[in-house]
């Protein structure tokens, strides 16, 4: 009666062990593959330079993301920063996770030898037996139910540390200076730092974490069934399942390696895609005036075609390695479950014929069966390691791509692509070095030394400008479109790199910038009269709600307060205040922060004129000499010098007289 039920059990065990075999044969290739890779680049590393260099390969190799030894050296560094000391909260989370790694290994063990006890039980009809080895299953459930609490609750928790600890870095970096500004305008390496910051980092701890739980528990896993294994069946059984995994999973991953390149190019296209969806609702405004929803229809759908057709392409091409697959890591791999399994038992004259009873070969094949299954499902769980170390490896370029990138910036290097250029558009601007400049910080004045004024790209605006303005002297900024007005401002303002020549003027914190589209920020009614400051700020300088309520006052806007009725009210300011209120809003932060200088860039263009007469008395009441750039005639009687630029590099710096009124008019 026994016999068939045994034959049956041997089948279904040796089937459902298989079927997980596809992963397995996979995965060990990976690995194998993925170790031949490192010598390799490690060879190319050792040729090309010093190891410890972060940056990439060169000669069009920048963006080649490999798990080699450049990765090992990359991934080292950053763990530095997410794991800072020995003992930190980072290194216990560590230590929990492991400890629970190899409780849950010994405790699979145990439920495989007590389960093999509950149906040899069954099959032999012992109801004493049953009811002791259930008891005994019912009894370690909460243990087990909480080891495997312990080990998701280390995971979440250290996955969380590690981002909170590399954000903070990051972002250190990042909003250090002005080099988040830098980033954008002066560096283009860098042309989505939001999602470096933000998704690329989260999925790089996420990775991080669950390589560290798949690569351990499963190589431990291994280690202690081979060792099980062994004892009960021999060596030949593992040894032989190993070496079928082995030669299938090294076939496979040749045949597999175009999917890495497709899946680069899902990507690819899938950013592009969500691009094209994002400038349409970022710009919506300007594409309803225009009427442009059928051409921004026909751009989305030429866009999402190219997306669709390589996925279609990337489906079949998954499609027939399904059936390869199939093939050689399951069906095959079912055969090789058969004779690993069933050998010991077939083969009459082996000892355990003589020496055990039919339960007990029994129960020696339910627990061997369950323990190769076991086997695979680790070695199945390394294949998912070492996709998530090829995964990892791009994450670690990016996240090591953005680190160099602000480093440098912070260093004051920065690296611009530029288009092709004449002879002698390129000898010109070789000659310009950037930072070659001298930056002198003294109080209450402004001076142009024989300073270039260039954009960060070379492109040269005033050879060599000079001129001097100490407080109390306003000046006038007049010239045409790309004369060179803005990029003065962003020079003074420190944005742009000095050329040569050297510049004197206040810290940057006593020289205030009023753009013609002010900056409102997300906050309180309060926030927007003080910022950058916070309500602190304010308390130490000993400014009250009061004063702030008279600079409100006097730019018109006190009735922003009372229609509010609270300076801490929260709303979307940019959308609740209008043009002209923005405006005069950043005037009432202009007197609030008080500053030596202040540049305004059209600022008052949506202000009337009684306002802005009040604005330009108060100024010069306070202390605040001006930098104005405007067409408005009404303010030549307000300012001293004015600066003329033509646009084809000549400039004029002269005194404010009845005849420049009449020039500017």
């Amino acid at each position: 009666m026994s016999t068939p039920v045994s034959v049956r059990n041997m089948a279904a065990v040796s089937k459902y062990l298989t079927t997980k075999n596809s992963a397995v044969a996979g995965g060990i290739l990976l690995v194998l593959y993925f170790l031949k890779q490192r010598r390799k680049s490690a060879g190319l590393n050792r040729k090309k330079g010093s190891s410890n260099d972060l940056s990439s390969d060169k000669d069009g190799k920048k963006d080649r993301a490999a798990v080699d030894k450049l990765f090992f050296i990359r991934i080292s560094r950053i763990v530095r920063i997410m794991v800072p000391r020995l003992f930190c909260k980072e290194t216990w989370y560590l230590f929990l996770i492991a400890v629970m790694l190899v409780t849950r290994t010994y405790c699979d063990v145990w439920m495989i030898q007590n389960g093999t006890m509950i149906e040899s039980a069954i099959i032999g009809r012992s109801t004493k037996g049953f009811k002791k080895y259930l008891f005994n299953f019912i009894t370690a459930m909460p243990v087990i139910a909480l080891v495997n609490s312990f080990l998701k609750l280390g995971l979440n928790e250290l996955k969380l540390c590690f981002r909170v600890r590399l954000t903070k870095h990051l972002y250190d970096e990042y909003l250090k200076g002005y080099t988040y500004y830098k980033m954008g305008n002066l560096d283009n390496r860098i042309a989505n730092a939001d999602q470096l910051l933000t998704q690329d980092v989260e999925k790089f701890c996420n990775s991080v974490v669950d390589l560290y739980s798949n690569l351990s528990k499963p190589l431990l896993d291994i280690g202690l069934y081979i060792f099980k294994l062994t004892t009960a069946i021999g060596a030949q059984g593992p040894a032989t399942m190993m070496t079928y995994l082995l030669i299938s999973g090294l076939f496979l991953t040749r045949l597999r390696r175009p999917i890495g390149k497709m899946t680069v190019t899902e990507q690819k296209y899938e950013g592009e895609y969500r691009y094209v969806n994002s400038r349409l609702i970022t710009n919506s405004e300007e594409i309803a005036f225009y009427n442009g929803n059928v051409r921004e229809k026909q751009t989305i759908h030429s866009t999402f075609k190219k997306l669709v057709d390589h996925l279609h392409n990337f489906i079949f091409f998954r499609f027939s390695m399904g059936m390869v697959d199939s093939i050689i890591a399951k069906y095959f791999a079912t055969v090789v479950g058969y004779l690993v399994v069933s050998r010991p038992f077939l083969d009459l004259s082996h000892p355990r014929h003589l020496n055990s009873s039919h339960a007990e070969l029994l129960e020696d094949y339910y627990q061997s069966g369950r323990m190769l299954l076991r086997m695979s499902q680790a070695l199945g769980r390394i294949v998912l390691a070492g996709r998530e170390m090829t995964r990892l490896s791009g994450f670690t370029t990016r996240i090591t791509e953005l680190m160099k990138v602000l480093n440098e910036l912070n260093s004051g290097k920065y690296e611009r692509t530029m288009v092709s250029l004449s002879e002698k558009d390129a000898t010109e601007k070789l000659t310009l070095i950037p930072g070659s400049g001298r930056i002198i910080n003294v109080d209450n004045i402004i001076k142009f030394d024989h300073t270039p004024l260039a954009t960060p790209n070379g492109d040269i605006l005033i050879r060599d400008l000079c001129f001097e303005v100490k407080s109390g002297a306003n000046v006038l900024v007049c010239g045409p479109n790309g004369c060179g007005k803005s990029s003065l401002f962003r020079v003074l303002g420190e944005l742009w790199p000095l050329f040569g020549g050297s510049l004197t003027k206040p810290e940057r914190g006593k020289l205030f910038y009023v753009p013609q589209r002010p900056y409102m920020t997300l906050g309180t009614l309060r926030d927007q009269v003080i910022y950058p400051d916070t309500h602190e700020d304010q308390k130490k300088k000993g400014i009250s709600d009061q004063v702030l309520k008279e600079y409100l006052d006097n730019v018109q806007l006190g009735h922003i307060l009372e229609r509010e009725g609270s300076w801490d009210m929260v709303q979307d300011w940019m959308d609740v205040l209008s043009g002209g209120e923005k405006q005069r809003m950043a005037m009432a932060r202009l007197f609030y922060h008080k500053p030596q200088f202040a540049i305004l860039d059209e600022c008052t263009s949506a202000v009337s004129v009684d306002v802005e007469d009040y604005i330009y008395s108060h100024c010069r009441k306070v202390g605040i000499t001006l930098f104005t750039v405007s067409h408005r005639k009404s303010l030549w009687k307000h300012h001293k010098y004015y600066l003329h630029m033509d646009g084809r590099g000549n400039y004029e710096f002269k005194p404010i007289t009845s005849e420049t009124v009449e020039f500017g008019s």
